[in-house]
């Protein structure tokens, strides 16, 4: 969408909330809601709600509101959700095996086909559908197999070796979650998941209430 080169990161970052509340909505059988109910819902303001809305799009009808459905397809068609990902993880000790057994990635689309380490006591063991491979094969795997999405679950160490096997073999988007920031290519997407800033973000907003 080219017009989403205009759009702050900001606003796309809040999609996936109105996507997950508006699933919600759909479960409680609510069919339609006002800018100022979703706002109250999700402590935003009605303005902010319709403001962020347009950016993609035009919404909603003025004195009817929302379709909660509708705007809850529209949104995931923005979030790409109407497709399949085929992702791999690379690293599967105690974090790499959480992401591959978290269910809601695959009801989202996002299917774990292989996971990556280089401990021999893993390799061949099976998360859910996932094998675990040995992380030499990588390249070879990615040139047999498309591979939208890498995860990236190793050790901060390792983490900037394997990013640049997998980008260097055609990965095009990282998902990393390791406490270190990573280098890419310029045509590369990464999104960083840094547990430990959370974490502190946590203790300092619990000693400075």
């Amino acid at each position: 969408m080219e017009k989403a080169n205009n759009i702050s990161m900001v606003s796309i970052r809040r999609l996936p909330k109105y996507y997950r509340y508006l699933e919600e909505l759909m479960d409680r059988d609510v069919s339609k809601i006002s800018s100022k109910e979703l706002g109250s819902i999700m402590g935003f303001t009605a303005s902010q709600i319709r403001q962020d809305l347009n950016n993609f799009g035009g919404f909603g009808q003025q004195g009817y509101g929302y379709n909660v459905k509708e705007l809850h397809d529209a949104i995931g068609k923005i979030l790409g959700l109407d497709k399949e990902y085929k992702v791999i993880i690379i690293g599967a000790g105690n974090l790499g095996q959480a992401l591959a057994n978290y269910n809601n990635f695959g009801k989202a689309g996002f299917k774990c086909i292989a996971m990556f380490d280089k401990n021999p006591k893993m390799i061949g063991l099976k998360i859910r559908d996932a094998e675990v491979i040995d992380s030499d094969r990588l390249c070879s795997f990615l040139r047999e197999n498309h591979v939208d999405i890498a995860i990236i679950a190793t050790n901060a160490e390792a983490a900037q070796e394997v990013t640049q096997n997998a980008t260097g073999c055609g990965v095009k988007t990282i998902w990393n979650f390791t406490n270190t920031d990573i280098e890419v290519p310029e045509d590369v997407i990464v999104e960083n998941v840094h547990l430990i800033e959370s974490l502190f973000t946590l203790s300092f907003l619990m000693n400075n209430r």
